[in-house]
């Protein structure tokens, strides 16, 4: 039998979970091409909350980025342009011979020509995956073509400032939903079970096409090298708030899970192979950790597709209503609020969007009651290092799951379980996130740890000069006014020497972040293409037979029941009478 299913297994081609690691970390590699100057994926498609359309998309870092204005000064390789909208922005171009003020400037590259570049980029990179996974290629390209436009129309649409915008004035309109571009994902899912539901003859002809595990693990290797980097500047940030963080999510973690598992199991009556997906999803990091649960413990693909689909549902109506519920009762313990979002919201994006939205509520109220202001972003920061930490343990979860049901869960009585077999469970995409996380954190944590206490030194200095420089018009005295000069020369000096020192380091994290955010446009859209085709294999029918609405039954009960009390309890514990900075003067 397993002699069969192995020839059946090579007679098909590579499986989905060593495919999404092998072309996670090809792209990976192209993005570190980056550390050697050369920025290879910033083409990407980035897409901004938008009222105008026509603004909406660009590339996603500043090399391809569209600039184009009448040049209006030029100051060695600093160039002033005066945009359509009357806005000026000064750049840095290397060679500024041939320009002169007046002319017209124009570099990089259009919003809709990175789309393009980004559709034919993934269709030949997934046009590789076809063909190891043996499927029909022409019937691939077309339906691929179908579900990546489909799939970027509903991220578009997603990301419209009255859909979107977290602060509306800023986005320039009267009000917003404040679902974040996050929203994009719901509307692709509904987009996918219009199709799965409405269209079978479509859904039937994009079989070969609607891979939401394979897009979903190829998006998690890519997501490492992000964790990566920011962990490694998680580590320079607020010790404290590091090092309660991780202490509050192990704590929630190891509740949460058992909790979860146990309710699932005994009151729901699920199997394991439904009650363990689901703890995860709940308990870590919803979409991902479900994801790598379901590998590790070998669940039918639909398992943590639909616990998928009700974390993302979830998330966005945690987004709409924690951050109010924080301004109300926690505005006075504003790191407790920030932790809380972190422990309680489950995916990434909608943790940091509630951090933000609750950062901003929290500190105003605060400055409204007691005239206290708060530097803004701790918040923020505490729930994305929270967050963080979280996400972190996956690839952990994942190894100690694949060993559980190997040794105590599926093994036979007086039967071993060798290192092989737990191999073989193990999810492989995992061995590419650990990759990915571990190779950037290694990069970029000596760098973070020379700059920071240097950019420390710095700051001081800086504003320093700022002052010294504002009483300059008032001071007559001469003799006060050379003191004066000499003290802000000194201090200009002083900086000056001290950014020498971190120059390389400085490279090192700049090129970094140009290699994840050229990575992370992918990521992004692997996500995405995930939650469109999760909608497409989710027939209504089917998932009510395989019982998703006593699925959601036991999401909403362990949620709300327990998991966001538990969650501010924790953060409660840890963080109580932390307080962020204040801002003086």
């Amino acid at each position: 039998m397993k002699k069969g299913g192995r020839m059946e297994e090579k007679k098909q081609g590579i499986s989905e979970d060593w495919l999404s690691l092998w072309l996670g970390l090809f792209i990976f590699v192209i993005s570190l091409f980056a550390f050697a100057g050369q920025d290879l994926l910033g083409w990407g498609i980035s897409t901004k909350t938008w009222t105008d359309v026509s603004k909406a998309t660009s590339a996603t870092t500043k090399s391809y980025v569209m600039v184009k204005g009448e040049i209006t000064k030029i100051d060695g390789q600093k160039v002033t342009l005066k945009k359509a909208d009357g806005k000026e922005e000064t750049i840095t171009v290397k060679d500024t011979t041939a320009l002169k003020v007046g002319d017209t400037y124009e570099a990089g590259i259009s919003g809709f020509t990175s789309l393009l570049l980004t559709y034919l980029f993934m269709l030949v990179v997934m046009l590789v995956g076809a063909a190891a996974l043996r499927v029909n290629i022409g019937k691939f390209i077309i339906g691929f073509t179908i579900v990546f436009w489909v799939s970027y129309a509903c991220w578009l649409i997603g990301n419209y400032a009255y859909i979107a915008a977290t602060d509306a004035k800023k986005a320039g309109v009267p009000w917003s939903l404040k679902l974040t571009g996050e929203s994009g994902f719901i509307v692709a899912l509904i987009a996918g079970l219009a199709v799965g539901n409405f269209f079978p003859k479509l859904s039937a002809y994009l079989k070969d096409v609607i891979r939401p595990e394979l897009y979903i693990k190829t998006a998690i290797v890519l997501m490492g090298a992000l964790l990566g980097v920011k962990a490694a500047e998680s580590f320079g940030l607020a010790t404290a708030v590091m090092f309660r963080g991780l202490c509050a999510i192990v704590e929630a973690y190891l509740i949460y899970w058992a909790l979860v598992y146990f309710v699932a199991r005994k009151y729901f009556k699920f199997s394991r192979e439904w009650a363990a997906p689901l703890a995860s999803g709940i308990s870590i990091c919803g979409v991902s950790a479900a994801i790598a649960t379901g590998g590790a413990i070998r669940a039918r693909p639909i398992v943590p597709v639909m616990v998928s689909s009700l974390v993302v549902i979830f998330a966005v109506i945690e987004l709409i209503v924690l951050p109010f519920m924080a301004q109300t009762f926690l505005w006075k313990e504003p790191l407790v609020a920030g932790a809380w979002m972190g422990l309680a919201v489950k995916t990434d994006g909608a943790a940091v969007a509630s951090g933000a939205v609750t950062d901003a509520l929290v500190r105003a109220k605060a400055l409204t009651m007691e005239g206290v202001n708060y530097k803004e972003g701790w918040l923020t920061m505490t729930a994305t290092t929270v967050k963080l930490f979280i996400d972190i343990f996956i690839g952990v979860w994942a190894f100690i799951l694949a060993y559980i049901w190997c040794a105590k869960i599926e093994c036979k009585p007086g039967e071993k379980v060798g290192a092989g077999e737990i191999w073989n469970r193990f999810p492989k995409f995992v061995i590419g996130y650990v990759i990915t996380f571990i190779l950037l954190l290694l990069v970029c944590l000596p760098a973070t740890r020379t700059v920071l206490p240097v950019e420390k030194e710095i700051g001081p200095l800086k504003e320093e000069v700022a002052k010294s420089e504002k009483q300059i018009p008032t001071t007559t005295d001469p003799v006060a006014l050379a003191a004066l000069t000499e003290q802000i020369n000194a201090a200009k000096d002083k900086i000056k020497g001290l950014e020498g020192q971190i120059k390389e380091p400085k490279a090192t994290l700049a090129n970094a972040k140009v290699a994840t955010d050229g990575s992370n446009s992918f990521r992004v859209m692997f996500f995405l293409l995930t939650f469109f085709t999760i909608g497409v294999v989710s027939n209504f029918k089917k998932l009510w037979e395989e019982g998703i609405g006593k699925l959601a039954a036991v999401y909403i009960l362990c949620l709300f029941g327990f998991i966001i009390w538990i969650g501010l309890v924790i953060s409660w514990i840890f963080f109580h009478g932390v307080k962020p900075p204040i801002v003086t003067g």
